[in-house]
Parts: C-alpha cells; structure tokens; sequence
C-alpha cells in the first residue's frame, strides 16, 4: 500500500491510495485561517478482488496444495485421505478431491480451506467432475469399473453407472450437462445425465483423460499407450482426427477460447501444444518430471502443470509458451484445478472527516481526520482517497494509521 501525491492544475492535493482491511485513519495537519466543518462521505466504487486459486492434489503426502494464482504461492495445505483427482465448482465454494485408496471423495469449503464432509464412491476413484449447475459431481472408478453420481446438496452417493471397458480413469461433462464422457481402456463411454445411462461408445487408443471444449463441439482424449490425442465430434460421437504427441499424454486442458489443447506428456517430461483449428502440434514445452495434471487459468493466460516426481507444479505463459514459475507443493502432485474468475464486487466503505480546533484562529494549527472505514467482511483493495486543501490553507504534514500519504 502507498500513498501518492496529485497536482491539478494549481490546486494542491493530499492522496491516499491503498488496501482496507478494518477501521483505518488518515491525518491531515494544516496551517490556515479555515473556518473547518464535518463531512461525510459513502465510497461504493472501492473493488474487493480475490484473485482465482489453483488446487493441486498430492498423491504421495495426502494433501492437496492450494496456489494463489496471482502470486505462484501455496497459501494453504489441505490433510486428505489420499488425494488424486480434485475438481472445484463453478461457484468456486467447493472442491471435490477423491481419495483413491480409501474409496471417497472429499468435500472442501473453498473459504475455509477444510475438510466439511466425506462422500463413499466406488472402489478406486479417480479422476472427476462437477455438473455445470453445480449439483452434481462424477467420479470415474478405476476397480469398480463405473461411475458415481453425488449429489452436493446432501454430499450423498445417489446412482453409480456401469462403463464399458476396464480401469475408468477420468471423467468429463459437456458444457451444457447433457453429457458424460467416461474413458476406460480403449473405449469412451457417453452417458445421458438426464438417466445416467451408457447411449454410446467411441474406441479410442488406451486413453488416460479426457476434456471437451467450451463449445462443446469437440471431446480431446489423449491416449496414454499410444502417444496420440484422440479429437471426437460430440455431435456424432466419432473420432474425425488423430493429433500425435509426446510419449504416454495424461490429461489435456483446453483454455477458454477452445483455440488451444495443452496435453503434459508424462514419459518425455514436455506438454505438447495442440492448435485445434489445424488439430496439429505446435509447440513442445520442456517441464518437470513426469507431468501428469493440466488446467488452464480462467483467463486462458496460464496453464498449471503438475509434476509428479519432481514434486512442483510448472507455470506456462499462453502467450509465449515458456515456464515462467515452478511451485513446489507436495509429494506425487498428481491432478489440478483451478477455480473460477472472482468478478469484483463493489466494497462496503464508509469515509469520515472531522476537523479540530473548530473554529480555528489565523495562522494556527488546523488537523483534519479522515477516517476510511471498511463495513465488508472482504479486504477492499485499490482504495484511493484524494482531498484537496482549501486555498487559504497551507500544509504542514500527514500521517496514516496504514500506508502513507503526500502531498502534491
């Protein structure tokens, strides 16, 4: 936080710029001959911004890491029972992570950072999702070779649905939630949410994860034993084109425009960049080692990769497509997630001044109190205070309960 002194033409003013977390004081001491009175003021354009946080399982240390995506930072670490695969909700209150080993799944208040109930799914799950409208979340189930359906009003297990194939491994739902797509070995299964039933499958060549597009045009499967990336229309369910990678790809990230497909390649320790309008390679980015999770920040500016040995999470610049940060999290950082863009909401803030001694005689001292006071449990941040001094008033100095303050 800092403070920052403007000039207006001829007109001197004192301004304060900087965070409220509470109940902050601004002081003002002049020397003039002003006659002072109390104003107040209600501020409601101050933004409260939180940036999007990346959540990142670890396999090995049953945590998950929780980055702030705006500092490359792990803000907080989550104790789990085995995390694998983790999704977050589109509200961003909740983030799901199963448990491979002990057959749950974990539900965790995205604001507390905590562990608020523990759901039973089938034997072995993996990979997940969340319903669009935030009602339900699936989980593929590597042994049981099905898929849970839990609801998230009452963190409940209510259907499971048989795939075709053996090991599901992941699990994605269409944009518009009409659809589920499963990947088991060899095959994507397509399930009707609306009965939770299997109405189609697509042979694909031994697959690990799978995404499908904002659009929901297209479903990208990259294939583990076979070095590929499968591209499926979603209208027909068929694959219309083969995209070859590095060796043994884990789970693509499609970025928000669909424009770009980021698949790690967990066997030559790179992501291959796929350009969607040609389905084509067309960058390879050396990261850590063993990358296995993707996802691509709500801006389409970053993706985050999780490296499994390595124990670090790579950060690549879309517009580049270099590493820019590594973060170290846990042991076996296996699947991340990131949550949605916080659009800033205006602030609760309320500003007072007062002056003293009042009336105030010529050529003595006159101070100014401003108080800035923050009525919303959120920190407000890029608050700006600017007051301008009366002409018959000459300033003498300032002082702040948090920051500092010039005068210009």
């Amino acid at each position: 936080m800092f403070y920052r002194g403007e000039r207006n033409g001829s007109v001197k003013k004192a301004t304060w710029k900087g965070g409220v977390g509470g109940l902050r004081e601004l002081r003002r001491l002049w020397l003039g001959s002003l006659i002072g009175s109390v104003a107040l003021l209600v501020l409601g354009l101050a933004q409260v911004q939180a940036a999007p946080f990346a959540y990142v399982t670890n396999l090995l240390s049953n945590t998950i890491s929780v980055i702030d995506t705006a500092t490359n930072i792990v803000t907080a670490t989550v104790t789990l029972g085995g995390g694998y695969g983790v999704a977050v909700n589109p509200a961003g209150t909740f983030v799901y992570a199963t448990n491979h080993d002990n057959d749950t799944v974990s539900v965790i208040d995205a604001s507390t950072n905590t562990v608020v109930a523990t759901v039973s799914a089938g034997d072995g799950p993996a990979g997940l999702a969340v319903h669009p409208d935030g009602t339900l979340v699936y989980v593929a189930n590597f042994y049981s070779n099905d898929v849970s359906v839990i609801d998230t009003a009452t963190n409940t297990l209510i259907d499971s649905v048989p795939v075709v194939g053996l090991y599901p491994q992941d699990v994605a739902v269409h944009p518009d939630g009409s659809r589920v797509y499963a990947v088991s070995v060899d095959t994507l299964s397509v399930i009707d949410s609306s009965t939770n039933m299997v109405i189609a499958t697509v042979p694909v060549g031994g697959p690990y994860g799978v995404s499908v597009n904002p659009a929901g045009t297209r479903i990208y499967v990259a294939n583990f034993s076979s070095t590929t990336v499968s591209v499926i229309n979603a209208s027909t369910n068929s694959v219309i084109d083969t995209v070859q990678v590095g060796n043994s790809p884990s789970v693509p990230a499609v970025n928000p425009a669909g424009s770009r497909v980021y698949v790690g390649n967990y066997g030559d320790d790179t992501v291959s960049v796929i350009d969607t309008a040609t389905n084509t390679v067309i960058k390879t980015v050396s990261v850590g080692d063993q990358p296995e999770g993707a996802e691509v920040h709500p801006a389409g500016t970053r993706v985050y990769v999780t490296n499994y040995v390595s124990n670090t999470v790579s950060v690549i610049d879309t517009e580049t497509d270099t590493v820019i940060a590594t973060v170290p999290v846990g042991d076996g950082p296996a699947s991340v997630a990131i949550g949605p863009a916080v659009t800033p909401q205006p602030g609760d803030l309320a500003l007072t001044k007062t002056d003293s001694p009042d009336p105030v005689a010529v050529g003595d001292n006159l101070v100014y109190t401003i108080t800035v006071t923050n009525n919303s449990p959120d920190e407000a941040t890029g608050v700006t205070v600017t007051d301008t001094l009366p002409s018959e008033a000459a300033y003498v100095s300032a002082s702040s309960g948090q920051g500092s303050c010039i005068e210009s």
